[in-house]
């Protein structure tokens, strides 16, 4: 009878179906979207393992020369911050292996590029990263070749790559035989430090789904419990109007159901156009698994059924009308209490256990999950008490504030309801935050803040007369102030394993950049200390006896090769420059007729390119040159901080949904903020009618948001704070910003403002005297 009601009910009928049916479709919409995560990076990687090269490791048989062989080198670039990856192939035989997304290896001077560069190049904002690529565009790779639909990235055929030749090896990415693509996807572990941010990532993000979802059940309860009166004038008893109760709510969730997948099929077909730090996927990955659909299909309805059956406990439906229990009874303390002091009692036993290292005691994830989950309900179960003491305690002031404040009194429940889930949001996302700050020093690699005119890179070992020309040509390009290029290896003194310096070889002129010199010619030998530093000519005086090892693997069988060199005795103590040189940190100077480069094993070239602050494409032409020079040379801005894979995914995770959250909670508030509007239409346009300004009931509306608002964010805040500490403990990690919590509430509170502000012009309908009219 209930279902029957939702369909043959009328129109009021009609309009709390659809507003729940809205709701919860908002809500399941965006349960897909999860439940369709573990597809998306099951495809991301399995896409990523299928491109890898398969190339010998340390202690394999070398993959030998034949006709199904190419030889691969990684030529990575960047564009305003944006990596691009890049490839060089050169096939060495007819059956050289394809890489996936390809139907055919490019020609040397060719190219085929992913469509988001191809995009991006044939743009006017691509003009300068067109320069750095002379090849011709032939095609594009196709999806099974890329890890999103946003990626920058292209393989380029060149014909100069060689495992031994001027383009190789190089430091970090060196030319390498490839017989075939793809391998096997390694899963790698996870800390259980890594693992308590991701339970806490999902419970933050979801959370408030459900707390919005049981919201959008009680929309148009008042008016609901209207009719269900006049159904017990008709000789319907009150188990009845329950039963009919619960079918409207599962009727609703029904068509809320059904309404989610229609949206989350709509919202998947422009996957491809979302891009959020730097991260998109394929709408065809978007699948969600067919366990988390069936939970869903089954958790929603009952929810629905029993959030209406929970709010009817506080209600009484005669035949003459409704009388509910809210206005004079107060709320218990006593039991909202026990969820937050159950969630403590559950985490306890796990303080201090989550290590940082994949390899330690596993923790009990539910028990991790459900310690978080009672906390936060504990705080959003505390919202409708602290709210009800609050305004009962209100008197006087404005107009505008008494009418707010006295329908608080009435019932404040609906509004207590409203903003429960933007503040359970932010509480868990208060907490995480603080969890971030505690654990980032054990995932980041500390650095200085990133640099905007200066950039360094490192490449292949080049002679003296290559270090010069390659100096000339970045000194020689629109932006640059100054550039130092130098051979850099690194040694160890002898009986002094534990002191190292960096021997930095070049000609006069590029020394003369690096370090103040009186005079200098071909066979000198300098020892640089840095201002402020640490004094290289206290541990490396002259005449000290260096040793240059390379580095090899633990199972490796090889012997190690190294080279030995004496500082000479003439060698001249002098002091490190300002600009590119002062990067080179001291060390030991040497021209090239007075050191064997050749010899050194593990030599490389780097660079330091001053640029100026004020020409944004400089960096871009920096790179352009370096590309020109090697494409293999890669230079990245100086500073900024390096961050674990598993690490930055999570971060990443967390800001793409909470997007997706705080969105989903900014309409659920405005759909019921307008049906609390709508409930009180007749009220408002009688006030209006008696001649009260339209301000007046404008700045009520504000006022009647903003009081649980803000009293939401306090105790968002303070339960925020005190669950990210209570995980911290648990991680091990101290607090290290108490002041996390001031740009998250600033996002609820941003979220609320301008949900008031889009409920003011329905309100100004509202208030027109036609409101009045009734039927």
């Amino acid at each position: 009878m209930g279902v029957r009601f939702t369909v043959t009910g009328g129109r009021e009928a009609w309009f709390r179906t659809a507003l729940t049916a809205l709701g919860v479709g908002l809500g399941v919409a965006l349960l897909m979207i999860a439940a369709s995560v573990p597809q998306m990076m099951a495809q991301r990687q399995h896409r990523e393992a299928a491109r890898a090269p398969h190339v010998a490791e340390e202690g394999d048989e070398p993959v030998g020369r034949g006709p199904g062989t190419l030889i691969l080198q990684r030529a990575d670039t960047d564009f305003h911050d944006k990596p691009v990856a890049g490839v060089l192939l050169r096939p060495e035989g007819p059956k050289a292996p394809v890489p996936p997304g390809l139907r055919e290896i490019p020609a040397p001077g060719e190219m085929v590029v992913s469509p988001a560069l191809g995009r991006l190049l044939a743009s006017a904002d691509g003009a300068v990263l067109r320069e750095r690529f002379p090849h011709r565009i032939v095609g594009t790779i196709g999806s099974s070749g890329l890890i999103g639909p946003s990626e920058l990235s292209y393989y380029a055929g060149d014909d100069r790559i060689t495992l031994d030749g001027p383009h190789g090896p190089g430091i970090h990415d060196t030319p390498a035989r490839v017989d075939a693509f793809g391998t096997a996807e390694e899963k790698e572990p996870i800390s259980p430090v890594l693992l308590v941010l991701a339970i806490m990532t999902c419970v933050v993000l979801l959370l408030p789904v459900a707390v919005f979802m049981a919201t959008a059940v009680r929309f148009g309860g008042e008016r609901r419990d209207r009719r269900l009166a006049a159904l017990r004038l008709v000789g319907a008893d009150a188990r009845t109007t329950r039963r009919i109760a619960a079918g409207e709510a599962l009727a609703g969730a029904v068509l809320g159901l059904g309404a989610g997948v229609t949206l989350f099929l709509l919202l998947r077909e422009f996957a491809a156009d979302v891009t959020i730090r730097d991260s998109s996927v394929f709408p065809s990955d978007m699948v969600p698994r067919p366990a988390l659909v069936a939970l869903i299909a089954v958790t929603v309805p009952a929810m629905a059924v029993v959030v209406t059956l929970f709010a009817l406990r506080g209600v009484t439906i005669e035949p003459l009308g409704v009388m509910r229990d809210t206005g004079p009874r107060r709320r218990r303390l006593w039991w909202r209490l026990l969820f937050p002091v159950a969630g403590v009692a559950l985490l306890f036993p796990l303080f201090g256990r989550a290590s940082m290292d994949p390899w330690g005691d596993p923790l009990n994830t539910s028990q991790v999950a459900g310690g978080a989950v009672l906390l936060l309900v504990g705080i959003t179960l505390l919202l409708p008490w602290v709210l009800q003491v609050l305004v009962d305690r209100l008197r006087g002031g404005a107009p505008a504030w008494q009418l707010a404040y006295r329908r608080l009194q009435l019932g404040s429940g609906p509004a207590a309801r409203a903003v429960s889930g933007v503040t359970v949001a932010v509480a868990g996302a208060i907490a995480v935050q603080m969890l971030f700050a505690g654990v980032r020093g054990g995932y980041e690699l500390p650095g200085d803040e990133a640099s905007h005119s200066s950039m360094s890179g490192v490449f292949r070992a080049a002679s003296a007369a290559e270090t010069h020309d390659y100096a000339e040509r970045f000194r020689a390009t629109r932006g640059v102030v100054n550039a130092a290029v130098v051979v850099e290896e690194y040694a160890t003194r002898d009986g002094r394993a534990d002191r190292t310096t960096a021997i930095s070889v070049g000609d006069c002129a590029e020394l003369r950049r690096i370090a103040r010199l009186d005079s200098c010619r071909d066979g000198d030998v300098f020892v640089a200390d840095s201002p402020g530093g640490i004094r290289e000519s206290d541990h490396f005086p002259p005449g000290s006896k260096l040793t240059m090892s390379e580095y090899l693997d633990p199972g490796s069988t090889r012997e190690p090769r190294t080279y030995r060199w004496t500082v000479p005795d003439s060698a001249r103590i002098v002091r490190t420059l300002p600009g590119p040189g002062e990067e080179f940190r001291g060390g030991v100077l040497a021209t090239p007729s007075a050191i064997d480069t050749a010899a050194m094993p593990t030599a490389s070239t780097r660079v330091r390119v001053q640029a100026r602050p004020d020409d944004p494409d400089a960096l871009e032409r920096i790179r352009n040159t370096a590309a020109a020079i090697d494409p293999a040379l890669r230079v990245w801005r100086d500073g900024g901080v390096v961050k674990d894979a598993n690490y930055a995914m999570i971060e990443r995770g967390l800001l793409i949904g909470t997007v997706g959250t705080l969105g989903l909670i900014g309409a659920g508030i405005l759909v019921s903020t307008l049906e609390q509007l709508r409930e009180r239409r007749r009220t408002l346009s009688a006030l209006a009618a008696f001649g009260t300004p339209r301000s007046t009931l404008g700045w009520s509306v504000l006022w009647q948001t903003a009081i649980p608002v803000v009293l939401g964010m306090v105790l968002a805040t303070g339960g925020g704070i005190s669950l990210g500490w209570v995980m911290l403990q648990v991680v091990d990690g101290t607090v290290r910003d108490w002041f996390a919590f001031l740009p998250v509430t600033g996002a609820g509170a941003g979220v609320i403002a301008l949900v008031t502000l889009a409920s003011l012009p329905p309100l100004w309908r509202m208030t027109r005297p036609d409101g009045l009219r009734t039927e």
